[in-house]
């Protein structure tokens, strides 16, 4: 049976964000294999201009499949065939998100409680696509119906390539531990490729999954938004530790791809600002956390689920305003990111503007002065 990939590390597919510039620098960092923003099958087979865009790929993504949302065989292939059309290396089923805007419309996790249905879905794409087929699971539609074996049984003898595995179940969302023993549960029982997902932050925590579960390969989504060098990280094996300034090198290369792509203009530059803004909220959660220090940590507890104290505004000032989790903040810093790539300012101009936004961080963190409920109940009654 064929593969869709040979690669045995790959973006996860994410709403927002996996969009063109982002995957881009993903695999400048040298992840193998990327994935589109899922989509929904019904859009993408009706010609959205939105949808199709999205299935358009960079000359520098090596491998690039598009993940769709379907209900219905009938739509699941019309929209793969559009995407394959599109030069596409393989078209994944999404049977995993749990989003009430999929749910309602029977698609994503909603395929865990239709095993059978799931099969036809992945039974009619695999049967009317040149290209590989793949689905994404969770474990189950909730913790008393962990039912993964079973979907990734009929998914396996419908005829996809390879299955992608997020231990959590519907419920769960992203809250939890990610369980990499359904991954090795899986793995066992399974004779085509499995990739698992869940909570990787670090090199050390890829390699421990891997050995643990024995999967296939690994899929990383939020780490990677987090800290887009992973990709290094995991080729090299070892721990990066990029200054606050060759943070902002990276963030300053994503700006100019997202211009790029978006465009210059107007409405170019507020779109990548929209996005750069959604961004923050991932960067400013880096926190440097080397193997000897950390690696015995991850094994009991997912770092990416472990709070860490906020840099010293004294030691570093660019550094604490890099890590301060406000959107105002984000969207300031996009703003001059953007505005240093189309201008062409260089790094020590832009660490510069956003050092500067050190007071009007401080101001944003003070502890806010709580309302007397007592009075607020006494003037409702009056």
């Amino acid at each position: 049976m064929s593969q869709p990939w040979t690669a045995k590390v790959i973006l996860a597919p994410m709403s927002k964000g996996s969009n063109l510039p982002f995957r881009r620098l993903c695999s400048a960092f040298g992840t193998q294999a990327t994935m589109s923003e899922m989509v929904f099958a019904t859009a993408l087979a009706k010609g959205s201009r939105r949808d199709i865009a999205l299935m358009r790929k960079h000359p520098d993504e090596q491998l690039f499949g598009a993940q769709i949302l379907a209900a219905q065989p009938e739509a699941a292939v019309q929209a793969a065939l559009t995407a394959q059309e599109m030069g596409v290396d393989w078209v994944d089923l999404n049977a995993g998100c749990p989003i009430r805007e999929a749910l309602s419309k029977g698609c994503g996790a909603r395929l865990l409680e239709r095993p059978q249905h799931l099969r036809a879905v992945c039974s009619a794409l695999a049967s009317n696509l040149h290209i590989p087929v793949t689905v994404k699971l969770r474990s189950g539609p909730k913790a008393s119906r962990l039912n993964y074996l079973e979907t990734s049984a009929l998914a396996e003898e419908a005829g996809v390539s390879a299955i992608a595995i997020h231990g959590r179940d519907r419920e769960q969302r992203y809250t939890g531990c990610a369980d990499w023993d359904v991954v090795k549960n899986m793995v066992a029982a399974r004779s085509v490729p499995i990739i698992g997902n869940g909570d990787i932050l670090t090199w050390y925590e890829a390699e421990d999954r891997l050995q643990q579960s024995g999967a296939f390969g690994i899929m990383i989504g939020r780490g990677a938004l987090i800290k887009p060098w992973i990709f290094q990280e995991l080729k090299e094996k070892r721990d990066l530790n990029p200054t606050p300034e060759e943070r902002l090198e990276v963030y300053l290369r994503l700006a100019a791809y997202m211009l790029e792509h978006f465009g210059d203009d107007e409405r170019g530059f507020r779109t990548a600002h929209n996005f750069l803004t959604w961004h923050g909220d991932f960067f400013c959660r880096y926190r440097y956390l080397p193997e000897q220090q950390y690696r015995e940590q991850s094994r009991q507890h997912p770092l990416i689920q472990t709070r860490s104290d906020m840099p010293s505004a004294e030691d570093d000032p660019l550094n604490f305003v890099l890590a301060v989790q406000k959107n105002a903040i984000h969207a300031q810093i996009a703003q001059i990111i953007l505005e240093a790539a189309k201008e062409g300012r260089t790094i020590s101009q832009l660490c510069e503007q956003i050092a500067g936004l050190k007071e009007e961080c401080l101001e944003l963190l003070k502890p806010r002065p709580t309302q007397d409920i007592s009075k607020l109940s006494q003037l409702s009654d009056s």
